[in-house]
């Protein structure tokens, strides 16, 4: 495994503890050069050791991770794009910074706006007429 050093902002630079590279084969099509070189990467970052980052982009980067994101709180990035281990190492640690810087953003609070005039008398007819459709169905107004 090798191991290497990432830089996110100006402020954020990811020491070469937490990062993590393994290079392995890669799958589909390719004939003998697939099968005989480990040009695919796994790059793993452990975000429970990552003290550099707030909780709330802790939590920011769990969520935009999903599926990549196993139970240990480590992001696995796959990479074998290309036929070179070099670009395909490059691509990993590039989508590993694309994340991180927008796990990094803070999302903007919501303004609460009024509504207007109009979508409040829509809203009001709509309700109306929903509650005519469903007094039309009910058993008192077949009975009569």
């Amino acid at each position: 495994m090798i191991r290497v050093m990432l830089s996110i902002s100006q402020h954020i630079i990811i020491p070469e503890e937490d990062l993590c590279e393994s290079f392995i084969r890669s799958s589909g099509p390719g004939g003998q050069h697939v099968n005989k070189t480990s040009t695919a990467v796994q790059l793993r970052y452990d975000i429970s050791r990552a003290d550099y980052l707030s909780e709330a982009a802790k939590t920011r980067l769990r969520r935009l991770a999903g599926s990549r994101m196993n139970v240990d709180g480590v992001l696995l990035i796959d990479a074998s794009s290309y036929r070179s281990r070099e670009r395909n190492r490059q691509e990993a640690r590039q989508r590993l910074a694309t994340l991180l810087r927008r796990a990094l953003e803070k999302p903007k609070p919501r303004q609460r706006t009024q509504p207007t005039m109009a979508s409040i008398r829509n809203r009001l007819e709509e309700k109306k007429r929903r509650s005519m459709l469903k007094r039309q169905r009910s058993t008192r107004a077949r009975e009569e």
